[in-house]
């Protein structure tokens, strides 16, 4: 399967650091351990950091994505800071991503991201009890989180099954997954990306991944599953993740916006699947109806009445409850469904709405947008 860059994360341990260090310098340029000469042990010094963060309640501001408005309390005292909690241990959940470099752990993450998990890639591990204690007590932002261990955490790595024992003693939700692949695999896919591997000094790629597998062997046994990836393509692995954790969801891994429109107004450029229902009888054409929209409970009756509507939605059901999936297998995280009438006030409404009733049913993630729908008339 060829993978993305293992090192491109969404938000890497380096990024956090220097992230945090510029804040804690805007702060107080001589209060922060890593302004203070203390980058030989920059993890160490990262880790203080954070924790006198947290002992004062203010990890959450460094914490808060940068599309999260900043609250108008930030200049309260620190005991006022405290965000009330929000989520119990158990409801907030831990996926831990390792495995051997190459097998796919980065396109995992973005898999991962897509379901709307929080992800770090290659945060120091004797960060993540402290993580996870944060997100109990901050809640909102971080109550699902993944996060990619791998062999770049060098020597620290060997205390991994200490702090997973930590992370389940807190009774956080946790799950291991370890990936894996061939040895001849990963070897093609290194040449194919021309990147090093992590533990590369002078040895062959096979070699290195050899000394991997021997220092992953006792984290692999605390896996939750094993996935090989060895004859995986990147949309096979996102689909495998996709079954594994959307069956405990209450809504699958699409959006579907169904969108009303007329075609006197022009096609829905972004449109997926554009469907023309101006075959159907036109409200436009009854007095009583031509001022109303589709949304009116009467033109609704009216459109609905005629049993080339109805045949037309059950076939147009039938093939969508077919498509939807084979889509959804393919990796589709977006689709755009446009029914499209004359005017877009009043059949292509009616539709719309049928549409997105179904979708729901089926426990998909909808928008529904009527475009045209205050226009003039049909």
């Amino acid at each position: 399967m060829p993978e993305g860059s293992e090192s491109s994360p969404s938000h890497s341990g380096r990024d956090q650091r220097e992230a945090l260090e510029e804040k804690l310098n805007v702060l107080d340029p001589t209060s922060s351990p890593l302004r203070q000469g203390q980058r030989s042990s920059d993890k160490e010094g990262f880790w203080c950091c954070l924790r006198s963060l947290h002992s004062s309640n203010r990890a959450e501001e460094f914490f808060r994505p940068k599309n999260r408005p900043v609250s108008p309390h930030t200049h309260l005292k620190t005991e006022e800071l405290k965000p009330p909690l929000i989520f119990r241990p158990e409801e907030i959940q831990f996926v831990v991503i390792t495995g051997l470099s190459g097998s796919g752990k980065g396109s995992a993450l973005k898999t991962f991201e897509d379901l709307g998990y929080y992800c770090i890639d290659n945060l120091p591990i004797d960060l993540i009890p402290l993580f996870a204690e944060l997100c109990v007590s901050s809640g909102a932002e971080f109550h699902q989180t993944a996060m990619v261990v791998d062999v770049r955490e060098g020597t620290a790595l060997r205390r991994f099954p200490k702090i997973y024992g930590q992370l389940r003693s807190m009774g956080v939700s946790t799950r291991l997954f370890f990936l894996e692949a061939a040895t001849p695999i990963l070897v093609r896919r290194y040449s194919e990306t021309r990147r090093p591997h992590p533990l590369t000094a002078r040895q062959a790629v096979s070699q290195s991944i050899a000394i991997e597998r021997k220092k992953l062997r006792p984290i692999r046994a605390l896996a939750d599953a094993v996935i090989d990836t060895t004859t995986f393509t990147v949309h096979e692995l996102r689909r495998t993740i996709m079954e594994r954790f959307t069956e405990q969801k209450q809504h699958r891994p699409l959006h579907i916006n169904t969108l009303s429109f007329g075609f006197r107004y022009g096609v829905p450029p972004m449109s997926d699947l554009v469907f023309d229902v101006r075959f159907l009888p036109n409200p436009n054409f009854v007095a009583s109806y031509r001022e109303r929209t589709g949304n009116d409970a009467r033109v609704r009756r009216y459109v609905l009445s005629f049993k080339q509507t109805r045949e037309f939605l059950n076939r147009l059901s039938d093939l969508l409850k077919f498509l939807i999936p084979q889509y959804v297998s393919e990796g589709k995280s977006y689709l755009t469904i446009a029914v499209g009438c004359t005017g877009g006030r009043h059949r292509s409404v009616v539709v719309a709405n049928q549409l997105d009733q179904l979708f729901k049913a089926l426990h998909y993630r909808t928008t529904l947008e009527h475009r045209d729908i205050s226009q003039g008339g049909k």
